[in-house]
């Protein structure tokens, strides 16, 4: 892995029961893993939206949620071997710390890991998919989120803008849209630009004709009854249920080239339920990876 961009693995893997998952996590060498977990701890896309701060906190919450969550060896599926690379350090600006996430990503991918990260902004997820577009190619996105995120402008509302126009992204799919958040300016150019609004009511399908594709979760497409501790509460959002049928999905099949959840803010987390059910979801997710054929 690059030096100088990466803190080193949190000990909070160290000393874990057996028989919990967190205990067959590798923090000190990738060979034989399969997937790689990638912590970016900024918030600072957010606060430049005007967002509520705190999601630099995320990966941390996020850990100390999956280091008590799962079982080693779960009845019908074995786990994937699971590498914990570290935390990005957070660089000076927007643009130093995107292009930390890209390298970081970059060398995951050249390990022949498949990169899944946990944030932080959801303008993160920019830079992080950057580094699979360079590797794969052409590429169709699914996300997971209340908001379009097609800012023209920096901050956490600008990724999805920036991988059509600068990533070759082809179209993107997203779910749990929700009106009243987004306007009229953001939708026309989403629906212009290779954009598609899908509904979380049918049997989950991922886009058919596509050859690659990455997905984003933003958990704040989950209703805040579930998930308050998000950098925007959603007052009319998904179930847990809902959101774990796709993420499996996405997980099952082999054309994903990575995920990432993200907008995890532990300091409006009332018991810690959002950071629960975001390792949930990463679980869910890693058991849709092993059913793979």
């Amino acid at each position: 892995m690059p030096t100088g961009i990466i803190n080193t693995v949190p000990a909070i893997w160290s000393g874990n029961e057996h028989g919990r998952f967190a205990s067959t996590i590798i923090t000190d060498d990738p060979k034989d893993c399969a997937v790689a977990l990638l912590g970016i701890p900024d918030d600072t896309g957010v606060c430049m939206n005007k967002g509520r701060p705190g999601a630099a906190k995320g990966p941390f919450s996020f850990r100390e949620a999956l280091s008590k969550l799962g079982a080693a060896e779960p009845a019908f599926f074995s786990w994937p071997r699971i590498f914990d690379a570290g935390d990005i350090l957070v660089g000076k600006t927007l643009v130093d710390t995107h292009s930390r996430v890209t390298e970081a990503t970059l060398a995951l991918l050249d390990l022949g890991l498949f990169p899944m990260a946990v944030g932080g902004g959801h303008d993160l997820t920019f830079p992080f998919v950057r580094a699979v577009a360079q590797k794969s190619g052409t590429l169709d996105g699914v996300y997971f989120d209340a908001h379009l995120d097609v800012r023209e402008t920096e901050g956490s509302g600008m990724a999805f803008r920036r991988l059509i126009e600068e990533c070759g992204v082809s179209s993107l799919y997203l779910h749990g849209f929700r009106p009243l958040s987004n306007s009229r300016e953001h939708y026309n150019w989403f629906k212009a630009n290779g954009g598609h609004l899908q509904s979380s009511l049918t049997q989950p399908m991922l886009p058919r004709h596509a050859r690659n594709l990455f997905a984003s979760f933003d958990l704040d497409v989950i209703d805040m009854a579930h998930a308050p501790g998000v950098s925007a509460p959603n007052p009319s959002g998904w179930t847990p249920r809902e959101a774990e049928r796709w993420v499996f999905e996405c997980g099952a099949d082999p054309r994903m080239r990575c995920f990432d959840i993200m907008e995890l803010c532990p300091d409006r987390d009332e018991g810690g339920r959002t950071a629960r059910l975001a390792a949930h979801l990463f679980l869910t997710f890693l058991s849709g990876f092993a059913s793979r054929t």
